[in-house]
């Protein structure tokens, strides 16, 4: 290694450092206003139980003749997890344009801190929101009947997948913040994405039951990927394949979304 390259590295080292420290200041304050604004929470786990008894009593005893005897509820709750940190990531739209409209940007790019550091933060935020709110969905799943089948360590691994794929979605609405700069029109901006993803997926129903010109798309789409590589985890199975699918799918979506936020985030403020 040369002495140039050596020099690069010892200069990005506290450069990093500095950037995580000051994200991680972020994501604290977005705890706070979080612990401030209890029913935020409170609403957040009411919206995923209303879909898990829905789906479940509405919807369970017409798909449950396609899942050649898996019981629905087994089916369904990894679907619901997902579902639960895609809607959930529409709050980082939310959060960004509330901060935006509020003029707390611009108090922020006066502030000796990195220019990444408040996605960072508010990403993260989410992250940790997002751990609340599947550790309750699972604890209701349990109470309506679901049930591991292929070991606890298999099934954490789904829950971190879940987390994961959260993550990478609350990059996709940071942009969608970001581009429309207040809370009404992110949350009106971020639907036509969502509904798309979460409803023509495989996240509730199995994709073979759908017209064939919709397959196509259901199949290959990141929330299909994503909810099927938890319930193979969940219910036992060849996972290896579903997994990295999967994590693919989160590592190209913060690779394109978390340089474009950061470049939003420049030119917004």
């Amino acid at each position: 290694m040369t002495g140039a390259a050596a020099g690069g590295l010892t200069r990005a080292a506290p450069q990093l450092l500095r950037t995580a420290q000051d994200g991680l200041a972020v994501a604290w304050r977005n705890l706070i206003g979080l612990r401030r604004v209890p029913r935020l929470l409170v609403f957040s786990t009411i919206q995923p139980l209303v879909f898990v008894l829905m789906f479940r009593y509405v919807f369970g005893g017409v798909v449950a003749p396609a899942l050649h005897g898996v019981s629905y509820v087994d089916f369904l709750i990894p679907g619901i997890f997902v579902q639960t940190v895609v809607f959930g990531a529409m709050n980082t739209a939310i959060g960004l344009a509330t901060d935006m409209q509020t003029g707390l940007m611009e108090r922020f790019r006066s502030l000796p801190m990195a220019r990444s550091a408040v996605l960072v933060g508010r990403t993260t935020a989410d992250l940790v929101r997002n751990v609340f709110v599947v550790a309750m969905m699972t604890g209701v799943g349990f109470a309506l009947g679901f049930r591991i089948h292929a070991g606890v360590p298999s099934f954490l691994g789904g829950v971190l997948l879940v987390l994961a794929f959260g993550f990478a979605m609350s990059w996709i609405f940071a942009v969608v913040g970001m581009a429309v700069g207040d809370p009404e029109t992110a949350q009106a901006a971020a639907f036509p994405v969502l509904a798309p993803l979460v409803f023509a997926s495989a996240a509730f129903v199995p994709v073979n039951t759908m017209p064939g010109w919709l397959q196509a798309f259901a199949v290959h789409q990141p929330v299909s990927r994503t909810a099927d590589a938890v319930r193979v985890l969940v219910l036992g199975g060849p996972a290896a394949s579903d997994v990295w699918q999967a994590l693919a799918w989160d590592a190209g979506i913060v690779a394109v979304f978390a340089p474009l936020g950061v470049w939003l985030y420049r030119r917004a403020v």
